[in-house]
């Protein structure tokens, strides 16, 4: 039985300096929470292992990549098949970058990013072929203001 341990004023201080940027030096995330290196290296290492940090992740500006095209899209499913049957489906696609099962109307919000609209035409007809979605309704992005924010947890200096 694993035991959820909350991160203490420290390890949320650490957690914060590091999610601005993962790749910062352990000296350099050292010297902004005033620990050693060596103590920072620790208290990194636990957290992994508690699964507080479950990996450190690379963030590609979507732009720069074509991938240019973005929308919400709110799924409805009408029984066919269990709910949990068609997430690891909508997994497979690989345009649906995030998926969340939600309360109301809809039973998930995936986030979509194509390289243009008829592209995503296309990611909603295969949503569409899935047993038992009844309905999408898809919001489209005009402008991204900000995404993937750094966390700032509680008993973290603030930014």
């Amino acid at each position: 039985m694993q035991v959820n341990i909350q991160p203490d004023d420290m390890d949320a201080r650490i957690l914060t300096a590091l999610s601005s940027d993962s790749r910062r030096s352990y000296a350099d995330v050292a010297s902004e929470v005033g620990l050693s290196t060596a103590a920072v290296h620790e208290r990194v290492k636990k957290m992994v292992e508690r699964g507080v940090i479950e990996r450190f992740s690379l963030r590609v500006d979507p732009d720069r990549v074509g991938l240019r095209f973005t929308a919400f899209v709110a799924i409805r499913n009408d029984g066919g098949i269990h709910c949990r049957e068609v997430a690891p489906l909508l997994r497979e696609m690989h345009e649906v970058l995030e998926l969340h099962s939600v309360a109301g109307e809809y039973d998930f919000l995936a986030k979509i990013r194509t390289t243009h609209a008829r592209a995503l035409e296309e990611v909603l007809y295969k949503i569409k072929a899935i047993p038992g979605v009844a309905r999408t309704t898809s919001t489209v992005v005009l402008n991204t203001e900000f995404e993937d924010r750094p966390l700032q947890l509680p008993g973290s200096p603030a930014a």
